[in-house]
C-alpha cells in the first residue's frame, strides 16, 4: 500500500472509531490529508472494508456508509485526479 494511500486509510479508521460519521467524517479525513480526493477516500474505504482486523461492526457501517455516499463524485471529470497511483499495485491481503 502507498504511503499516500496508507494515511488516508487511517485516518478514516482514526475517525469512524472516534465515532464521527458522513461529513463529519470526510471533514476529519480532509483535514488530516488535504490533497485526499472522493476517489482516494473510496478507495480507503473499500480496504478498510476488506481489511479482517477491523471487525467493529459500527465502524464497518460507518465507512460502508461514506463509501457509498461519495463514490460517484468524481464520475464525470475529465481527468484522472489519482494519476500518480499505480492501477496494477495490488491491494494487501490477509497480512501477507
Amino acid at each position: 500500500m502507498s504511503e499516500k494511500r496508507k494515511r488516508v486509510y487511517e485516518a478514516l479508521l482514526d475517525g469512524a472509531t472516534e465515532g464521527l460519521s458522513g461529513k463529519a467524517l470526510f471533514d476529519f479525513v480532509l483535514e488530516r490529508c488535504p490533497k485526499a480526493t472522493s476517489k482516494k477516500i473510496v478507495r480507503a474505504s473499500l480496504l478498510a472494508l476488506t481489511d479482517p482486523d477491523v471487525t467493529d461492526r459500527n465502524v464497518l457501517h460507518t465507512i460502508y456508509a461514506l463509501a457509498i455516499a461519495h463514490r460517484m463524485d468524481e464520475v464525470g471529470s475529465t481527468g484522472d485526479p489519482d494519476g500518480d497511483e499505480n492501477p496494477t499495485e495490488k491491494t494487501p491481503c490477509c497480512g501477507n
